[in-house]
């Protein structure tokens, strides 16, 4: 295997506050890695520096072999090339905006298109193949605002699907999906990766992680451990990330808490 990407010891400030101090890891083709840590820990500023849309106080990453600036120009570049597509937790969209759920996938396309900004065949096997991994091809034509939190999610990884990148980059791509969504989401992560696709995911779920994860970073403000999701998760390494004993069988809230014992708190 090739390494896809590489970050080394890159550091992140928002203004006067430090958000991520000297990571450094490597990523090869056709692996996926979780992303644990809470709220607050570097997950979100990881994926910003990976797409070059923050500037980084020090460090370099390299994706493909190419350096990552800390610039919009640059980081436009990566997107055009194909090499990175990002599934954010949560779009900021008008969900009554008249837009069917084709044309989000088809917006995965819009960096071949030639100046008449038409999908072409190739364009539209795509966004078909696309769908169909999914399972949305039979809701293609519906309205993104009519569907369901999990068809929303899926949709919105059918677009990343379809725009055919190296590296996807998912943020919380199980946070309030049902089951099935869960599932087959994993599924076609699993399938991506078997593909030559290089998958992060950023994740609260510890008790998913090792269903699917090759790999696992563990973060808070710094990369404390990068290992297999068993070594990652063993306790006394979720003590050091969320500063306090952690079920690894249960869901994390953004207080570093698991939801079980958020719920016995509010009683």
């Amino acid at each position: 295997m090739s390494t896809l990407l590489s970050c080394e010891n890159v550091h992140v400030n928002y203004g006067p506050v430090r958000a991520l101090t000297g990571a450094s890891f490597t990523l090869d083709t056709g692996r996926i890695c979780g992303l644990i840590g809470m709220n607050g820990s570097g997950k979100s500023t990881l994926f910003k520096a990976i797409m070059g849309v923050v500037p980084m106080h020090a460090g370099s990453i390299t994706l493909d072999g190419q350096p990552v600036g800390g610039n919009r120009g640059k980081s436009a570049h990566h997107h055009r090339a194909g090499l990175v597509s990002y599934v954010p937790q949560s779009e900021e969209i008008d969900w009554t905006f008249p837009i069917s759920v084709r044309e989000v996938v088809s917006m995965g396309r819009y960096r071949n298109l030639g100046i008449t900004r038409r999908l072409r065949a190739a364009d539209r096997a795509a966004v078909d193949e696309a769908l169909a991994r999914v399972e949305l091809t039979d809701l293609a034509d519906r309205q993104i605002g009519a569907l369901s939190g999990g068809q929303r999610k899926r949709a919105f990884v059918a677009r990343a699907i379809a725009q055919g990148a190296q590296l996807l980059l998912l943020d919380e791509p199980f946070a309030g999906v049902d089951k099935r969504s869960e599932a087959m989401l994993m599924q076609v992560i699993k399938q991506l990766r078997d593909e030559g696709a290089t998958v992060l995911v950023s994740t609260h779920d510890l008790a998913t992680l090792r269903q699917f994860a090759d790999e696992a970073l563990l973060l808070r403000g710094e990369i404390l451990m990068h290992d297999t999701p068993e070594k990652v998760l063993a306790p006394e390494n979720l003590v050091r990330a969320f500063g306090m004993e952690v079920d690894a069988g249960a869901p994390v809230a953004a207080t570093g808490t698991t939801a079980n014992s958020s719920a016995e708190g509010k009683n």
